[in-house]
């Protein structure tokens, strides 16, 4: 599919479908105006009769609109333009994208209201409108007969001026949409289909693809390497677990490495404290993190951005066997200190434990982690804000303006030191999990113990990074966030 900028007027552009962008504003601005002219006054008709009102995500489609190119003519409503961030764009973008390509080989071309490109910029503007012609067609039916939705076989995106810079924002928004676009299919593949062999061996082919050094550590491996917390939780899976190790190299060497680590459980039963149905269901999105950092360094090679970036993923399956860690079990973790499992359903930390020792020991010079790690993350900020966890402002800090750039949503929780002594346990070290008070800071705080000085973010996803019902913008399943987040933060960089 090809994506192009125009500078022509949107009603001379032949295309299946114009979708146009409309703020809610007093007056049309000179864009939207132009294109009502062309249409007899239709959009300031539907407007006055209240049929048509600009609020997010409204749409009306407009058939064979007399005076334009485009056979439909779909419009699409933004909101007031200061309401009008990136994520409420893009939302709205979606939805009518996804509305107008239920059908094979459609053609379509985009205009932003005048009033939304002022406040965001047209680089940005078109950046973000490129993302979502890429990301629009994907939808959660993989396995179905029938898809429905296809990919654009072209796409305009009508703006006033043409520059080498527009053209590299579409470039820019196309790779963040495939990478958007890969998380999300991996997520969303079914666990007899995406397992820790298949998942290394589809990260391995991507990796080589996109020019990055790959390691992958199978069982025998990770024995040597003493990652005694990740191959406890495998023991209960007829799958061999996996430990995958990418590398970027686009700065320069006296660069620092930054780090990605990806929690990769690709199915969680919970183990002997299994979950019930209604919690299993969706546990093939227990790998998210992993899928979301291999999104973030492959977007990163395809960007030619300036960095050095290492991408660690950590692949297991939880799962029930006569060989399956038990409660009270005491493990050992890479860097020797003990565990006493007091909840087999609390996996995911067991296995980033050992990862980050591996990341810290490869000398990075810092470290953000991803994971579905717990759904107390998703009770104190609900199921659109990723948790922030740090032990250095500064990374946080930049992390959460990424997000911001981005258009996603980052919270800081509190990181106390006496959230610490909760993790106590009689036996061992530690153990694997505190009270039911504060879940989700003592699974941070667990983890903090294998970072040791190394500036470092846990990313807590579990709630933004699937979509337990569909709306218009996007199906149930994986959603791809915070991959944006990440992206802008290593542009950032």
């Amino acid at each position: 599919m090809s994506i192009s900028l125009t500078w022509d007027s949107p009603s001379s552009v032949s295309a299946d479908w114009l979708i146009v962008a409309v703020a809610d504003t007093p007056l049309p601005s000179n864009n939207i105006q132009r294109i009502d002219d062309s249409l007899s006054g239709v959009i300031a008709a539907t407007i006055a009769r209240k049929d048509f009102e600009a609020k997010p995500q409204q749409q009306l489609t407009i058939f064979q609109g007399a005076g334009v190119h485009a056979t439909n003519v779909l419009l699409v409503g933004v909101g007031k333009p200061e309401d009008c961030g990136l994520r409420c764009l893009r939302r709205s973008l979606l939805a009518a994208l996804r509305s107008s390509c239920q059908t094979a080989e459609q053609s379509v071309a985009v205009v932003i209201d005048d009033a939304i490109l002022q406040s965001l910029t047209s680089v940005v503007a078109v950046e973000l409108a490129a993302d979502c012609v890429a990301t629009a067609p994907q939808g959660g039916d993989l396995y179905k007969t029938e898809r429905g939705r296809h990919p654009f076989a072209s796409a305009v995106l009508c703006v006033d001026a043409d520059s080498l810079e527009l053209n590299t924002a579409i470039t820019r928004g196309v790779f963040i949409g495939e990478a958007c676009n890969l998380v999300r299919e991996l997520v969303n593949r079914h666990p007899d289909d995406l397992y820790p062999e298949t998942f290394a061996a589809d990260a391995a082919v991507l990796a080589n693809t996109a020019g990055l050094e790959v390691v992958t550590l199978d069982e025998t491996q990770l024995k040597a390497e003493r990652m005694g917390a990740m191959l406890g939780v495998a023991k209960g899976s007829a799958r061999a677990p996996r430990l995958v190790k990418l590398t970027y190299r686009g700065g320069d060497a006296q660069q620092p490495m930054l780090a990605l680590v990806g929690k990769g459980v690709t199915f969680d039963s919970g183990g002997y404290s299994i979950k019930p149905t209604d919690g299993m269901i969706s546990m093939k999105a227990d790998m998210a993190g992993a899928a979301t950092a291999l999104g973030a360094i492959i977007a990163a090679a395809k960007l030619k951005l300036p960095v050095n970036l290492t991408a660690y993923l950590g692949l297991v399956e939880n799962m029930i066997s006569g060989n399956a860690y038990r409660l009270g079990d005491v493990l050992t973790a890479r860097n020797g200190t003990t565990i006493e499992v007091h909840n087999t359903d609390a996996e995911g930390r067991l296995v980033l434990a050992d990862v980050l020792a591996y990341a810290v020991d490869d000398g990075v010079d810092c470290i953000v982690d991803l994971a579905t790690l717990t759904g107390a993350c998703v009770v104190a900020l609900g199921e659109e804000l990723t948790g922030v966890f740090p032990n250095n402002q500064e990374l946080a800090d930049e992390l959460c303006a990424g997000a911001t750039a981005a258009g996603e949503f980052f919270w800081q929780m509190p990181m106390h030191d006496h959230f610490a002594p909760l993790l106590k346990s009689h036996f061992a070290d530690c153990k694997n999990v505190g009270p039911r008070w504060g879940g989700a800071i003592t699974a941070a705080k667990f983890l903090e113990k294998f970072v040791g000085k190394t500036p470092w973010v846990h990313l807590d996803i579990a709630g933004p990074s699937w979509a337990d019902s569909a709306t218009a913008w996007q199906d149930v399943g994986g959603t791809a966030d915070p991959v944006r987040s990440l992206i802008q933060w290593l542009r950032s960089r």
